[in-house]
């Protein structure tokens, strides 16, 4: 194990300021992954999103001296990604999803329970299976269907796991207006998925 993986990403990027280049892969490794994906539901395209990632990365090489610890490295690395996105497509949808664990209502923080967690109980095994893949794909639907601001909001949330404070650094935009995204972002999944939950209902009742 590195020494440098118990080490916060702040300090491990003032070290490499410093001239410690392996502090520099420490980063790389602890982000590479989940800065792929989320460049990866921006672009839909797996080479550009890691053509996207090398430029990530490059930036961060060319400006590291120019982070002032106002934010989180975290928060930094997920603004220069989101740029990137922006300026090669203001039209890419997002794509991939956390789709069986997408929650369908809730309160704004996206504390809602997973639909599919909600059917659990009085649908057979069977018939959850045929079920399940079906809601995948309409909770894919409904997702890209989102707003673009409600859209990003949601994913940075439920799949990235972001708190809301670092999202609002992202976007530039205040919290409560991150708040408001996610809660309209559910509402809007909400709505489009409740013919589905009504449908699940009757097969318990049977």
């Amino acid at each position: 194990m590195d020494p440098r993986d118990g080490v916060s990403d702040e300090e491990l990027l003032r070290r490499f300021n410093q001239g410690d280049d392996t502090s520099f892969e420490v980063l790389v490794r602890r982000f590479e992954r989940p800065l792929y994906n989320f460049i990866l539901r921006s672009t839909r395209d797996s080479e550009q999103a890691a053509e996207l990632l090398q430029e990530v990365f490059l930036r961060v090489v060319q400006r590291a001296h120019e982070f002032q610890g106002q934010s989180k490295v975290g928060t930094w690395l997920y603004t220069i990604a989101r740029n990137l996105c922006i300026d090669t497509s203001r039209k890419m949808a997002f794509r991939r999803h956390r789709s069986l664990d997408a929650p369908s209502g809730g309160s704004e923080d996206g504390e809602g329970q997973a639909l599919l967690d909600r059917i659990a109980s009085p649908v057979a095994a069977s018939d959850r299976s045929v079920i399940a893949q079906d809601l995948s794909s309409r909770i894919t639907m409904a997702v890209e269907a989102l707003p673009e601001e409600q859209r990003e909001v949601f994913l940075m949330r439920e799949v990235q796991n972001m708190p809301f404070k670092d999202i609002a650094e992202v976007l530039g935009v205040p919290e409560n207006t991150v708040k408001s995204r996610m809660r309209y972002a559910l509402e809007r999944l909400q709505r489009a998925l409740a013919e589905y939950e009504d449908y699940v209902k009757e097969l318990g009742g049977e």
